[in-house]
Formats: structure tokens, C-alpha cells, sequence
């Protein structure tokens, strides 16, 4: 698939045919469908050398066969004050209840932004979205690229938030239902979904900071990156929802616990009190199952219904005794 070039008109971003032909008469913004073809592109794109080498650095880092695939975030600068920037992406299955994770690279110069994705996210394609509509983005140029490109991760993370939240919910519910399912296999896979999700959050949280020193830049301070502040206050949000919801989870499997303690309680006084009434016939039949000469009763007519009489009365008053106090 061919990259995609944008150009600024106005208040929206427009698709252009510049992509055999690198044409930069305005801000633009290049969509790389290839990670690992990002270098080449930027090169193609007249970026500087020593942008073209920490850039190809980062993306062989990312597609590496033999490091595994984890959640990064990092913000620098090269020497020729090129922006280099890794997003980490996360999005919900509500089927499988799973937080998968992707990343975005990006290069920003002052009228150039080139982008690429690892991972289905689809965060680009809502970018692209964003712009093309004009939706109203904070910042100009090549900074409204990557305020859209922010505000969109995080919009995607709210919303795993959110389904993170309602598979807690679900699994409350199920915690204190009267089918006594057992939830503890649940519990801990929404536990492992939101450190998955926490994992991604993170490094965007570590990052930003980097942003904030960067917007320290005097050249940037012309402008101002404002909407860092709602960035920030959006990530910080998030990540106190998510402990949020790994606090719940916590209690509902202490509570869940609780439980289990009690219905064993409740089991082991039933066992009781049946064996109890269990005892008291097994006791008598015992007795009169020694069969000595000079025992009494032995020789009485009605010895034997009488003796039945006796087993079944002392049963009949436990059994009334343990229900009276709970037991049964």
C-alpha cells in the first residue's frame, strides 16, 4: 500500500498525489504503512542525517525478532531539532475482555510530520479522520498532527478504561450472585488486563515531560503547547481509574473469599448436626449390638419398638435444636 501524503488548507488537511514527488509548499503529513520503511521515507523527504540515524535506530529497536514487543514511550530531539516521538496504543476486545497494545513513531519537523504504526490499532486512520473533517485540534501544523495524534491514543485509552470497567462490573455482579460461580479466574484476568493497560499508560505518563521541557523551547513558546495540560490531566485521569478498578478487584476477591469461608462454615456446621443425630442411634445400636446375658430390656416385649422410639424422638429434638440455633 502506498504512503499517504496531507497537506494544511485551511482549517482541514487534504490528501495529495506528492508522494512519488516530495513537496513540501506547506505543512504536511506523511502516513507510513510500513514501521520499517519509515527511514527511507524520511530520508526521501530530505530530513537531516543525524534525524535519518536515531530514527532508524528506534524502528530497528521496535521490530527487533529478539526482543519481545513491549509498550514504549519516548520523546527526543535530534541535532537538527527534529521532534522523534514513540506512542504506545491500546485498544479493548469485549469479547475475549483483552487490552491489546501497538505503538505509533512519529518525526516532526516544523512543516513535517511522517507517522507509522506497529499493531491493528487503527489510531492513524481515526487521525486521519480527525483532521480531514477538520474537527477543531489544538495547535497548527506540524503540532496539530501530534496533538491529534495524542488526543486519539488517549481517546482510544478511555475507552478501553471504560471497557475495562464494565467487565469489572459484570464480574461484581457475578461475585455476589446466588449461583456461587466461581469469579476468581475472572478476577485475575481483568487484573492482568489493567497492568496491560497501565503498562501502555505509563511510559506516556514518563514521556510527557519531555514534552513539557521541549515546549520550554523559545521557539515554541511563540507558539505555546497548551493543550499539554488537558494531555496530561487525561493521562493522569485514566491511570486513577484503572487503579480504581484494580482496587475493586481486589476487594471483590477478598470478598469472594469471604464467601468461600462462610459457605464452608455454614457446610461444616450441617456435617455436624447431621453426625450428630447420626451418632445417637449408632451409639444405642452399638450398646445393644454387645450382646451381653444381663443387659435391660432384652427380654421385654416391647424392648425393640421402644428402643426404635427413643432413637427416633432424640433425633427428632437435635434436629430441632440445630435448626433453631442455625445449624441446618
Amino acid at each position: 500500500m502506498p504512503d499517504e501524503v496531507y497537506q494544511q488548507r485551511g482549517e482541514a488537511w487534504v490528501r495529495t498525489d506528492a508522494a512519488d514527488s516530495p513537496d513540501r509548499t506547506g505543512p504536511t503529513w506523511v502516513v507510513v504503512h510500513d514501521l520499517a520503511d519509515l527511514p527511507a521515507v524520511a530520508r526521501a523527504w530530505g530530513l537531516d542525517d543525524h534525524t535519518v540515524a536515531m530514527l532508524a535506530h528506534r524502528v530497528a529497536t521496535l521490530t527487533s525478532a529478539d526482543s519481545p514487543r513491549t509498550a514504549y514511550a519516548h520523546v527526543d530531539r535530534s541535532p537538527a531539532g527534529d521532534l522523534l516521538m514513540s506512542t504506545p496504543t491500546t485498544w479493548f476486545d469485549e469479547t475475549t475482555r483483552q487490552v491489546s497494545t501497538g505503538e505509533v513513531t512519529t518525526v516532526s519537523c516544523p512543516d513535517l510530520v511522517l507517522t507509522a504504526e506497529a499493531g491493528p490499532g487503527g489510531v492513524l486512520s481515526r487521525v486521519v479522520d480527525r483532521l480531514t473533517d477538520g474537527i477543531p485540534t489544538p495547535d497548527s501544523g506540524a503540532r496539530e498532527v501530534l496533538a491529534a495524534l495524542l488526543f486519539t491514543v488517549l481517546g482510544q485509552a478511555s475507552e478501553v478504561e471504560l471497557g475495562l470497567g464494565e467487565a469489572v462490573q459484570a464480574t461484581e455482579r457475578l461475585v455476589f450472585s446466588q449461583h456461587h460461580a466461581d469469579p476468581v479466574q475472572q478476577i485475575y484476568d481483568l487484573k492482568r488486563e489493567i497492568a496491560e493497560a497501565r503498562r501502555a499508560l505509563s511510559p506516556l505518563m514518563a514521556a510527557l515531560p519531555e514534552f513539557e521541557a521541549l515546549a520550554d523551547d523559545e521557539r515554541v513558546q511563540r507558539h505555546g503547547w497548551t493543550w499539554l495540560d488537558n494531555v496530561q490531566a487525561t493521562v493522569d485521569r485514566l491511570d486513577r481509574h484503572l487503579v480504581g478498578h484494580d482496587e475493586l478487584l481486589r476487594d471483590m476477591l477478598s470478598a469472594h473469599l469471604a464467601q468461600v469461608s462462610v459457605r464452608q462454615n455454614e457446610d461444616t456446621r450441617k456435617i455436624s448436626a447431621w453426625a450428630a443425630m447420626i451418632a445417637v442411634p449408632t451409639l444405642i445400636v452399638g450398646i445393644y449390638g454387645m450382646n451381653f446375658h444381663h443387659m435391660p430390656e432384652l427380654t421385654w416385649t416391647f424392648g425393640y419398638p421402644l428402643a426404635l422410639a427413643v432413637m427416633a424422638g432424640i433425633c427428632w429434638w437435635l434436629y430441632r435444636a440445630f435448626r433453631k440455633s442455625g445449624w441446618l
